[in-house]
């Protein structure tokens, strides 16, 4: 089960919403969602949820660039909201900008008719260059400024990760409010 909130901060403190995240497509329509939802250019944050299995925040100020983190990439991967959050850049890697024809070797994709899957291990037993780790990616510090150092994010479980964070921003009621 997924859970997303938009924790917007106003002058008058912060504004928890519940959001739908159907039309969300990639990470800019996420960060323009938020930034709708910001007065001026104060942050918005979108904490994401998949319940027991990872959490993933993502800070927006302004036109700056979001920030993000995720609590576990591979178990991220594996969720159509986690993919979004998963950018090349979040993962070190060089965006793939080869043409799409150039990837076609064969019909089927490959030389000798067998599909070739980047989370397989070679016969050394090697994953494959694209395998994402079992662990945290992205900005760990991205809510230091608001009490939740690196260390304390770093430490937080996807089944407590909201409520602490809501707890840090001091929105705790707002947030279960919407949940």
């Amino acid at each position: 089960m997924y859970f997303a909130a938009l924790l917007a901060r106003t002058e008058d403190g912060w504004e928890a919403s519940d959001t739908e995240l159907d039309e969300v497509e990639t990470l800019a329509d996420l960060a323009d969602l938020a930034r709708e939802a910001a007065e001026d250019d104060e942050p918005v944050l979108i904490c994401i949820e998949q319940e027991g299995v990872w959490f993933g925040v993502v800070r927006v100020e302004g036109e700056e660039d979001p920030r993000i983190f995720v609590s576990d990439a591979a178990a991220a991967a594996r969720s159509s909201y986690g993919e979004i959050l998963l950018t090349d850049e979040l993962l070190g890697r060089e965006p793939d900008d080869r043409e799409d024809l150039d990837l076609l070797v064969d019909l089927d994709g490959t030389e000798d008719g067998e599909p070739v899957r980047d989370d397989e291990e070679d016969e050394d037993g090697v994953a494959g260059a694209d395998a994402l780790p079992a662990g945290p990616v992205g900005d760990a510090d991205l809510l230091a400024d608001f009490g939740l150092d690196e260390k304390v994010l770093l430490s937080l479980t996807s089944e407590d990760a909201l409520s602490e964070i809501a707890e840090a921003l001091g929105c705790t009621d707002m947030l279960e409010a919407v949940r």
